[in-house]
This record gives structure tokens, C-alpha cells and sequence, in this order.
């Protein structure tokens, strides 16, 4: 196939069709049932990927439903998508573009070597990666000061979107492995709050602060990046220190951009740039140079080893047969669910309070890329595209949301994420608290499957009404994933497959997922509603009585 071939509509297959029907024959059985009939059924619809168990056995499926599953995929040429998007083909359609993050995780010396448009896309992506290792050990040698020449102590990242929810979540989720003096901390959010809370309490003489912005112009990042250089100058020359503003910046301050000219022009020494390429989306960036963060705070080994762990949940997307490929059957449920079984949206519970932030991760992963209502060749498209992504880690969500998800009536997915070996091995005198921990996660998932009958209800001395209100359906499709710790290979992997994941139902939903032109409209809007905000009566006349009204609030209000 070529990249700009016009998408196979699904709903127009026979695999579609059949799916249809399926869905009507299924709706006769229950969880209970399957499992009944199948005392083997856990082990039959398990897979394992990478470092990656995988237990597909309480989703609404029969193995039959796979094999249709698959035959769409095969209908709809998903795999063939995949090689083209491994291979380089410009499969991001509306901007002409190689979608090639998945390149910024081979190993040096990967045959063959992979070349696009031109370019020797290894030994680009090996330079860049050996520059981020020599600046990070730099900083975490002490060999880079700042204008005093003290060691650095916590690094600033400031970006937004990718440049900033990739870098947050693996650091958070890493955190017991960042360098002993060493920590991160995060500015993406333009309001000042944002900045300010998160500078209040540093010393000015031992932050670095990298500003990423591929294109150095996104409106949030050189805000932010103009705010703290001005905390950071006010700061220094505060404590007595006679500040050369350029000297300063130049010591303090590096950027993640291609757009050598603004990085100078803002103050930063072009020679502490670390760019990517077009080919790379932000929110599939972490990989990239966005990664300079975690390679200093964390180490450049650790880096690596995530890179690592990307590449080997590529490696099986790549080279998995059909039926035993979990980002592609994970895919593949996500279409069951959404187009068949009318879910709308998908719950994601790490048992992990280190993976807090992976939901707020996946939704600009999956949400982004799938939220779309026109085919990559500009027709409508034909079925429901994308679902809401959300949740938190266990057992918090248990006390909160997971009413919905056991009682509700809607059918929300869920994905389950937990680790056999603990970060902290603490006890509770005698109790393991991970096994406490994890028998929730273990109780969560049966309960979604199996429920509990009236008459198990009633057998257990319950009455009249309070029977139905304690009465659960099952049948709520869940999937486990387990593995042996949350190391940086293994967080890599987890990463991956859930990008592979959002490629899979992208492919077959026939949209580009790797553009994102319905964040441009706000953002170009809000440009031009400046004026107004800041006064203009004439501007602000111009407006609709909502946006109007809204803006003569706010003049008349702002203390």
C-alpha cells in the first residue's frame, strides 16, 4: 500500500458484518458461563508481550470474536499500515509526514540502517542521543554550574502537551531512581500559578531550566520560559550577584527546539539546543530529546534502558503473528467495545501510586490521535471514532468512581495495570501491604466479571429491596496486565503498546492519528482575542454577546 491510499471504509466488510452478528449471538452468555464452559479460559485468551502478561479473558469476547477481529484488520490492511508507518512511508497524511518515533528507539547499529527522505535517520537520532548523554553527565557530575558557580540542583522542564505530559509521568513514575541532590519540577500551564508556585521555593543559583518548544514560538512554553527568566535574573541579582543577562541565561537555561535563531535570540547558546525532527509528534516525542529531563535527573542509563523497553514492544507490534500481537488485539478490543458495544469511554487503573499521571498521559495519546471525524483521504468518517480515556491509580478510584464501572449503567473498559514486586516492600506488622494492595486488584476484576446474583444476595441474609441495590451484573469487560516491577524497560513497553494501540484503531477507523488540527483553532482565536481582553472597546464590540459579555466580566471584576 501507499500512504495516501484511500481508507477501506470497515463498515462496508464482510469481517464488519459478521461482527454485527456476533455481538447479537454473545449477548445470550455471560462471563460466568465462558468461564464455566472453558476452565481453561484464562490461559487461552492470555498473551504475553515483552515483559508483559496480558489477560484478555474477562473482556465480552469468545475466541471466535478474536478471529473476526483479526479478519478486520487484515480487511481494513492495518498490518500493512504498520509496515508502512516502520518503514517511513508518509502515512501522516494532511501534513505530508514520516511518522518515525518508534526509530527514536532502535539500538545503535540496528540493520539495516533506516533511511527516509534523504536523511540516515539512525545516526541522526544517535548524535542527538550522545549529546544528551555528554550534557547529562555533565550536570550531574557538577561539571556544569550555574552563573556562581554552584551545582545544580533541580532542573526546570518547560513545555506543554508533549513536550511536558511524557517527561512529568516517567519521571513521576521513576522517581526513586532520580540522582541523590538532584530532583525535576514542571511548568507547562500559562497561567501564572503555574510558574510561580513552582519557582517560589528554589534557588535561583542551582536551577537549570530547559525550555522545550520544537518551533520555540508555542505561546504557553516561551511565556512560562520569559516568566522564570526573569524570576531567575531578579533572583540572582537579589542575593548580591552581578548579573550579565546573556552570561546568565547562557548558564541557566538550554532548549529541546530546531529553531536555532529564537533559542539565540532568547539568550540561549545555539550549542545547548538538542532538536528533533518533523517526523516525531509531540505526544510520541519522550523518546526524543523532550527526554533531556529524565537523562540528567534520572541518568542517561536509565534513559536508555526506556528506550530499551520502547523497542522491544515495537519489536513485537513489528514482527508478532496476527493472533498472538497484544497491541494489535488490544486494538482490536477498543473497536469491539467502542463500535460494537457501544462504549464511550475507557477507564485506565494503574495499581501503581507511582503511574499517577499515566491516564493523564494516554488521554492526550489516544484522544488526540483518535479524535477525529474525517478519514485521512478528508471523507467523513463512518463509525464512531476515539472514546474518552481517563481514571487514577487503586485504590483511591475504588472510593470514588468504580461505583459507576460495577453498578452504572454504562459499559466502560478497563484496563488494570499492576506490578508482582513492589517499589517499597513495607509491612504492616505481619501483612505484606503489596499483597493486601494487590489482592484489590485481583477482587476488582472478578467482581467486574462475575458480579453477584439476587440469589447469592438473598443467601446471605438480605431482603426485599436492599436485594437489587446489592445486586451486581458483571459482564463489565476489564483487562489485566501485569508485570515483574515498574523498571524503565518495563514502563517503555507499557508506553509503546498503549501508542500502538491508538495506531491499531486509527487504522482501522481509516484516520491519520498523528496530526491534531482541531488544537489550532483555540489556540489561533485566542491570539486574536487578545486586543479585547486587554480593553479594546472596539475589539470587544466585535465579538458575539457571549464572548462580549464574558470579556466586559472579567474588565470590570479583575481586582
Amino acid at each position: 500500500m501507499t500512504a495516501h491510499d484511500t481508507p477501506v471504509d470497515p463498515t462496508t466488510t464482510a469481517a464488519w458484518a459478521a461482527l454485527d452478528a456476533h455481538e447479537e449471538e454473545l449477548a445470550d452468555g455471560s462471563l460466568r458461563e465462558w468461564f464455566a464452559q472453558d476452565p481453561d479460559r484464562g490461559r487461552t485468551l492470555s498473551r504475553q508481550a515483552a515483559d508483559l502478561l496480558v489477560d484478555l479473558s474477562k473482556n465480552l469476547i469468545q475466541p471466535h470474536t478474536l478471529e473476526l477481529l483479526l479478519q478486520l484488520a487484515q480487511e481494513t490492511r492495518v498490518l500493512e499500515r504498520r509496515d508502512a508507518m516502520f518503514a517511513g512511508e508518509h502515512i501522516n497524511t494532511t501534513e505530508d509526514r514520516a511518522v518515525l518515533h518508534t526509530a527514536l528507539r532502535r539500538p545503535q547499529g540496528s540493520a539495516p540502517s533506516l533511511q527516509v527522505d534523504g536523511q540516515d535517520v539512525d545516526a541522526d537520532v544517535q548524535e542527538v542521543l550522545e549529546r544528551i548523554t555528554a550534557f547529562a553527565q555533565n550536570v550531574r557530575s557538577g561539571e556544569w554550574t550555574g552563573a556562581t558557580g554552584k551545582r545544580i540542583e533541580t532542573v526546570v522542564n518547560i513545555g506543554i502537551g508533549g513536550s511536558d505530559l511524557g517527561p512529568v509521568m516517567i519521571y513521576e513514575a521513576l522517581k526513586p531512581l532520580r540522582a541523590d541532590g538532584l530532583e525535576a519540577r514542571f511548568i507547562s500551564n500559562i497561567d501564572p500559578t503555574d510558574a510561580y508556585t513552582t519557582t517560589a521555593d528554589l534557588d535561583p543559583e542551582t536551577t537549570l531550566v530547559i525550555v522545550a518548544s520544537k518551533t520555540f514560538t508555542t505561546l504557553e512554553t516561551i511565556t512560562n520560559a520569559r516568566l522564570v527568566r526573569t524570576w531567575l535574573l531578579d533572583g540572582l541579582r537579589a542575593r548580591g550577584v552581578e548579573v550579565d543577562e546573556r552570561e546568565a541565561v547562557a548558564k541557566h537555561f538550554v532548549a529541546v527546539s530546531t529553531a536555532l535563531d529564537k533559542v539565540e535570540e532568547f539568550g540561549i547558546d545555539p550549542a545547548n539546543a538538542f532538536g528533533f525532527w518533523n517526523w516525531v509528534g509531540g505526544r510520541y516525542s519522550v523518546g526524543s530529546a523532550i527526554g533531556t529531563v529524565l537523562a540528567v535527573v534520572l541518568g542517561p542509563e536509565v534513559f536508555r534502558e526506556l528506550l530499551s523497553g520502547f523497542h522491544a514492544m515495537d519489536e513485537h507490534f513489528r514482527t508478532a503473528e496476527p493472533d498472538q500481537n497484544v497491541p494489535l488485539l488490544m486494538g482490536l478490543l477498543n473497536v469491539w467495545n467502542v463500535n460494537f458495544l457501544g462504549a464511550e469511554t475507557h477507564a485506565v487503573l494503574p495499581y501503581s501510586q507511582y503511574l499517577h499521571r499515566f491516564p493523564a498521559y494516554l488521554q492526550q495519546l489516544t484522544m488526540e490521535s483518535n479524535g477525529k471525524s474525517v478519514r485521512w483521504d478528508g471523507t467523513p468518517v463512518t463509525t464512531d471514532t476515539g472514546e474518552v480515556f481517563w481514571g487514577e491509580p487503586g485504590t483511591n478510584g475504588q472510593h470514588a468512581f468504580y461505583q459507576l464501572i460495577h453498578q452504572g449503567t454504562r459499559v466502560i473498559p478497563a484496563d488494570f495495570i499492576a506490578f508482582a514486586t513492589p517499589t517499597h516492600p513495607l509491612r504492616d506488622g505481619k501483612v505484606d501491604v503489596h499483597e493486601l494492595f494487590l489482592a484489590n486488584f485481583f477482587a476488582q476484576t472478578k467482581a467486574l466479571a462475575f458480579g453477584k446474583t439476587a440469589e447469592e444476595v438473598e443467601a446471605e441474609g438480605t431482603t426485599g429491596a436492599l436485594v437489587a441495590a446489592r445486586t451486581f451484573s458483571g459482564d463489565r469487560p476489564t483487562t489485566s496486565i501485569m508485570a515483574p516491577a515498574l523498571t524503565p524497560a518495563v514502563l517503555g513497553q507499557l508506553i509503546a503498546l498503549y501508542e500502538h494501540i491508538t495506531f491499531v484503531q486509527g487504522a482501522v477507523w481509516g484516520i491519520d492519528s498523528f496530526d491534531q488540527w482541531g488544537v489550532e483553532l483555540g489556540k489561533k482565536l485566542a491570539n486574536e482575542l487578545a486586543p479585547a481582553v486587554a480593553g479594546d472597546e472596539q475589539a470587544i464590540a466585535a465579538e458575539d454577546s457571549s464572548t462580549a459579555g464574558l470579556i466586559r466580566y472579567y474588565r470590570e471584576h479583575r481586582a
